[in-house]
């Protein structure tokens, strides 16, 4: 192995640094991505009906073709206080362990004061709902990363905000519940009994476990029979998965100053905004033909939208509020398992994602949890973090990629995106080391309830 040099295992950028625009990378597709669809009519939506669930800036950038947004420098001077630029940092331990010749790079996104990369869309987002004069924010979270990010968000920015966290993971991660309450947030388990979605999956099962699906849906009720809120989404939509890219911004300043080029570039999906937020820069490089490198998204096998779902027009929620969005997904009505993974358990992933998957420019793969849990053991007792159980899937497969490097002797750079830290996860870990965990298998995915678009 190479003796590394202090520079390149650890790169850290001077505030100054941090971006000041966002990347679109609607601009470099060559071509509009498939519209969302008005459900009743099967037609474009038209994005004015969406002013009274989003703020009007977000659907602005939801809808732009610009290549770069410029960041409100008051949503930047945010960023700047609660630590970007975030470092690079190469797993010199891992790489030993494994004895690799594969060399690897993350992104440390989970320093951030919530743990996950979860500010970099929530601040803008509380940002521009304050600018508009609303006085209110509503959102769901599964793992409760996201709700976490938001609640911080809005007490910068003067909101009140409502999180509806899937009931699994309000019980799983009572620390996170605890986290959003103390900066403000009311936090109800979904469904839950305030709003008449909720009330009826109650009626029905008084335990249901809850998914993202179901709590995007309990959010929207809210927002649309509360004239002074609006809603807000922590991945999937495109003014999101923008926001995200100030990570592949940074990092590729940081690759840059130390002369390393990536060769496989990875992250897992939920939603699809941590790994967009590192890879879509660096697409957007592959789709000019200034990159040749690999691109790889890594899924739950208990929620295989990707690798076992279709391509096909769906409901973004449960309860069937939202536009219809051309992804992949197993259906809107796909009952998720309790994995403990609880930011990965939702039933589609980002249009531009799947869109992507769908060209072969990004190739995904899948893992059951306990493997990706044995992966995460690891990864903490060589370099010190302990991931959260999402980032313990993409671990899982620069492990193996690392360790193929091994048998054929080639030294690929792998980069990937350290999206969240599992302190706050101690239970999964817990319920790991005493062989407690489950391996669901989804079994059959029935999809003939989809809607029909010609």
């Amino acid at each position: 192995m190479q003796t590394l040099t202090r520079n390149q295992e650890r790169v850290v950028l001077p505030s100054t640094d941090t971006p000041t625009d966002y990347y679109n990378i609607q601009a470099d597709l060559g071509e509009r991505l498939p519209p969302p669809l008005d459900p009743q009519t099967r037609q474009p939506a038209n994005p004015a009906t969406l002013e009274r669930i989003f703020a009007k800036e977000l659907i602005r950038q939801e809808i732009s073709g610009e290549r770069y947004v410029p960041i409100p420098e008051e949503v930047r001077d945010a960023y700047i206080r609660i630590g970007r630029p975030t470092p690079l940092v190469r797993a010199a331990r891992l790489e030993r362990l494994l004895d690799t010749p594969a060399q690897i790079y993350y992104k440390a996104e989970y320093l951030s004061p919530t743990g996950s990369h979860k500010p970099n869309t929530a601040i803008p987002q509380a940002y521009y709902n304050n600018k508009q004069g609303i006085e209110r924010i509503v959102t769901e979270s599964g793992a409760g990363q996201w709700g976490s990010a938001l609640a911080m968000s809005s007490a910068f920015f003067g909101l009140k905000c409502q999180v509806y966290m899937v009931r699994v993971s309000y019980n799983q991660k009572p620390g996170r519940r605890t986290m959003m309450e103390t900066y403000g947030a009311r936090v109800s388990a979904s469904p839950s009994t305030e709003t008449k979605y909720g009330q009826s999956l109650l009626a029905e099962d008084p335990n249901h476990p809850g998914t993202l699906g179901i709590a995007i849906t309990e959010a929207l009720e809210d927002t649309v029979t509360h004239e002074d809120t609006r809603y807000c989404l922590g991945s999937v939509l495109n003014h999101v998965l923008m926001h995200q890219s100030i990570i592949g911004l940074e990092t590729k300043k940081q690759l840059d100053s130390i002369g390393v080029t990536p060769d496989i570039i990875a992250g897992c999906i939920g939603g699809g905004s941590n790994f967009a937020g590192l890879a879509y820069p660096f697409i957007g490089e592959k789709l000019k033909g200034r990159l040749d490198a690999d691109f790889v998204a890594v899924e739950p096998k208990a929620v295989p939208s990707t690798t076992r779902g279709v391509y096909r027009y769906d409901f973004g929620d449960s309860g069937e509020m939202t536009p219809l969005l051309k992804m992949y997904t197993v259906g809107h009505k796909y009952l998720s398992p309790p994995i403990h993974s609880g930011g990965l358990r939702y039933h589609g992933k980002a249009p531009s994602l799947c869109y992507l998957i769908d060209r072969k420019v990004v190739r995904s793969v899948a893992y059951h949890q306990n493997e990706v849990f044995q992966a995460a053991r690891t990864f903490a007792r060589a370099e010190g973090m302990i991931p959260a159980p999402e980032t313990a899937h993409v671990i899982k497969y620069v492990i193996d990629e690392a360790e193929n490097c091994k048998k054929t002797g080639e030294r690929k750079v792998i980069l990937f995106n350290n999206c969240g830290h599992g302190l706050l996860d101690l239970k999964a870990y817990e319920d790991f080391l005493a062989g407690k965990l489950v391996d669901y298998e989804p079994g059959g995915i029935d999809l003939s309830y989809l809607p029909s678009v010609s």
